[in-house]
């Protein structure tokens, strides 16, 4: 069957919660300044042992997934794209524009965020990530955004590699994007960036 992508409104938001956003972490890139950080930041793949299963909708005890989104956020001006084999959903995608609140968007208003991006584990590497990628990169352009910003972690490696060869750069490495939340304080946030 083929996949079919779909815009979708906040009343969906629950059958978007249906695919899941959770991987196994069995490497990371490890943040090595160079000079102190004068000579810029190399990252280095390391493996981690044990590898760990994360799972962002569960962070903070699930405040933070989709069915908060609209309680928490002005949604209004926001996409939201499912994508589905038949009746299943396997994949989706959000993106946040002209959304006041948004500290991402860095009162920029050229700028798009794509805010979060899922495929079921099981339908992971048929292409689903790539689609929904570039349908949501099409209505932010649509919406008059010329750049997406995409934030991921130091810990997703296999985002980071799909984010490279999808044409984003890497425009940030905060290495303490996370002190305040104990439970990620270890983490680096990265933040890429695709020009429209």
């Amino acid at each position: 069957m083929e996949t079919q992508i779909r815009r979708v409104g906040v009343d969906e938001l629950a059958r978007y919660a249906l695919v899941p956003i959770r991987f196994w972490v069995h490497s990371m890139l490890r943040v090595q300044p160079l000079d102190g950080g004068l000579g810029g930041l190399w990252l280095v793949e390391e493996p981690v042992r044990p590898p760990y299963l994360k799972d962002y909708d569960a962070q903070s005890g699930g405040e933070e997934g989709p069915m908060q989104w609209a309680l928490q956020f002005d949604v209004r001006h926001g996409g939201f794209f499912l994508a589905e084999v038949g009746d299943r959903p396997v994949g989706a995608a959000a993106v946040a524009f002209d959304s006041p609140g948004v500290h991402m968007l860095e009162n920029r208003p050229d700028l798009a965020v794509l805010w979060d991006i899922r495929v079921h584990p099981r339908w992971r590497g048929r292409g689903i990530g790539t689609q929904l990628l570039h349908v949501a990169a099409a209505w932010a352009r649509e919406q008059g955004a010329h750049q997406l910003k995409i934030e991921t972690q130091n810990v997703n490696v296999a985002a980071c590699r799909f984010y490279a060869a999808q044409g984003c750069t890497l425009g940030a490495i905060h290495r303490y994007g996370y002190a305040g939340c104990p439970e990620v304080a270890h983490e680096t946030m990265l933040l890429w960036y695709l020009d429209l």
